[in-house]
């Protein structure tokens, strides 16, 4: 599966894990089901029916009622079923209040886990389970990161889009000017001394970061100097962090600027990652806009218009978008409008339209059809012509970049679009 679909995944994961989380429901009338692929259609009804029995010896009428509507819901989604999907299939159902209680309403949620589930699972409870899918969000490799020179070394891990410094310290070596009357046998002696107790305590600290990191892929060294050399020579690593380590690289900084240099000169190393990846993105898309190459181009208008031509090879999103494309359509002549709004806007906008007359027919049948997040909108749209999407992160300086300074929404072009 290419690191493309998956940003487009797994944004659209966590979004609905988010929604998910925060519905609350009354006693135990959530169902949360986790199907794992293999298990058979016919089983998981047979259970769902004794669920159902089951449910007939719950005291409130109310409850009792909303549990068996939830699971007769889940039921007759599941006999759509003819198999199990490869990676198994997770159903959320319950009676979820719309405006106080009373307000309850059915609502059916089906989650395609991005990779195999191993667990099976039926609950009825307040609330939603969804911690055995927020598995799949967390980034399963770390890598970690040693700067270091003569003077200071600094500690980072990198672990999807964050990079994070752990720790800085001192080395408390004296520079290379030995004080007056002193040797320069003595001093070089002493001042190997401190090095040699200086890389120790590197390596202790190397040890007590990186050792309890499950999932920790490689070690970068990197510094000015032949000091990360030196170091990396000796035995002050922990044999099994001193094996993966997997480059050297020559930075000209030791503190975070140093760390973010070793990202940058190890992108053949780090590509998988997908900090590094968003960085490269960013980089391409705002290399052919600094040249003016006709090669990209930004805001949602323009954006729409090269991707109905067919002539987008690269969409990027930021993730933090809060618009909605919102479809209207008059019932009498079936003409209909497309308009992007503010989600938070759909409400007054759709009072707004209520009772106006039909700018084809006149007639005052106008509604809103279907309202859509502009991300799945604009993404659908690419996946029809074979674009690429890439939906960046707030949380990285080149996703807050594509938010602030581009609206959001840009794309990298196949080929220069015709005047």
């Amino acid at each position: 599966m290419s690191s493309k679909r998956t940003s487009l995944q797994r944004f659209r994961l966590k979004r609905d894990l988010e929604r998910l989380a925060s519905k609350e429901g009354r006693g135990t009338e959530l169902v949360s089901l986790y199907v794992p692929p293999g298990r058979q259609i016919s089983d998981v009804v047979t259970m769902l029916n004794d669920e159902y029995g089951t449910a007939s010896n719950i005291k409130s009428n109310t409850t009792k009622k909303n549990v068996q509507d939830a699971i007769t819901k889940v039921t007759q989604r599941m006999k759509m079923f003819k198999k199990v999907p490869e990676n198994g299939l997770v159903l959320f159902c319950g009676a979820i209040p719309q405006n106080g209680p009373g307000s309850e309403k059915i609502e059916l949620y089906i989650i395609s886990p991005p990779e195999p589930i191993q667990i099976y699972l039926y609950r009825c409870d307040a609330r939603f389970h969804t911690e055995h899918l927020q598995e799949f969000l967390k980034e399963k490799e770390t890598f970690g990161i040693i700067v270091l020179d003569a003077s200071s070394a600094a500690f980072a891990t990198i672990q999807g889009k964050r990079l994070d410094i752990v720790k800085q310290i001192t080395s408390g070596i004296p520079g290379k000017f030995r004080a007056g009357g002193q040797s320069a046998r003595r001093f070089d002696r002493q001042r190997e001394a401190k090095m040699q107790e200086y890389f120790n305590r590197v390596g202790e600290y190397a040890s007590e970061i990186f050792l309890p990191i499950e999932n920790l892929k490689s070690i970068l060294l990197g510094g000015p100097g032949p000091t990360k050399d030196d170091f990396e020579k000796g035995n002050y690593l922990h044999y099994t962090l001193k094996e993966k380590i997997a480059a050297t690289i020559d930075t000209s900084y030791v503190d975070e600027q140093g760390a973010e240099e070793v990202v940058e000169k190890s992108e053949d190393i780090l590509r998988r990652i997908r900090y590094v990846e968003e960085k490269k993105i960013m980089q391409k898309f705002l290399r052919e806009i600094g040249q003016d190459t006709g090669l990209a181009t930004y805001g949602e208008d323009e954006v729409r218009k090269y991707l109905n031509n067919g002539i987008v090879a690269t969409l990027l999103l930021s993730e933090d978008l809060e618009n909605v494309r919102v479809t209207v359509k008059c019932s009498n002549c079936g003409y209909t409008k497309e308009e992007t709004l503010k989600r938070h806007e759909v409400a007054e906008f759709e009072q707004d339209i209520s009772g106006k007359g039909c700018p084809k027919c006149n007639v005052p049948t106008l509604a809103v059809e279907e309202t859509k997040e502009l991300i799945d909108e604009l993404a659908e749209h690419a996946e029809l012509t074979g674009t690429d999407v890439e939906v960046l992160s707030g949380e990285t300086e080149e996703g807050q970049m594509l938010k602030k300074s581009f609206g959001g929404v840009a794309a990298i072009l196949r080929y220069k679009a015709a005047a």
